[in-house]
């Protein structure tokens, strides 16, 4: 199931990361190694995450590479180290679907909120670079773990995408 798109407005969110330069093909193993360093550094460094997992897409080459920051949110500003960069989810209007179902939709799902956005004419905080589509924020929340989840069709993930000022 997936709700209608809506603007909603997102204050700053402090997050810790793990950056990847991946393809579309190759997420999983991207996943599985920037999730366990993302982890092991938080377990170490005594941060709790506040929130569900996200990923931010920074840059996307539908045809060639991604650049993924594979985050949780903390509660505060923390100072990151080794692989871990600390960052701020900036503040401002966001559209946002969300996705009851399998991951392997998410493709179509960011598609359909793409779709409503040109129908409405709005407009991303991002810029078109010879790279692809540089974002200042494009996320999707796994509102669920997945490791707790038996069916994928229960599977929660929210698409969110800042809207220029």
């Amino acid at each position: 199931m997936l709700t209608l798109p809506e603007i909603v407005e997102r204050g700053p969110q402090p997050y810790v990361a793990v950056r990847e330069r991946v393809s579309l093909g190759a997420m999983k193993p991207a996943v599985d190694r920037a999730f366990q360093k993302l982890f092991g550094w938080l377990g170490a460094n005594g941060v709790e995450p506040v929130g569900a997992a996200f990923f931010k897409y920074n840059l996307i080459d539908m045809a060639g590479v991604f650049e993924v920051q594979f985050a949780v949110p903390v509660a505060r500003e923390v100072e990151g180290g080794g692989d871990v960069a600390a960052a701020v989810l900036p503040a401002g209007r966001y559209a946002q679907v969300t996705w009851n179902g399998p991951y392997d939709a998410l493709v179509d799902v960011n598609a359909v909120l793409v779709g409503w956005a040109k129908e409405k004419g709005v407009r991303w905080d991002a810029q078109e670079t010879p790279e692809g589509d540089r974002f200042a924020a494009r996320i999707e929340i796994y509102e669920n773990n997945p490791a707790e989840v038996e069916d994928p069709k229960d599977l929660v993930t929210t698409v969110a995408i800042k809207i220029a000022d």
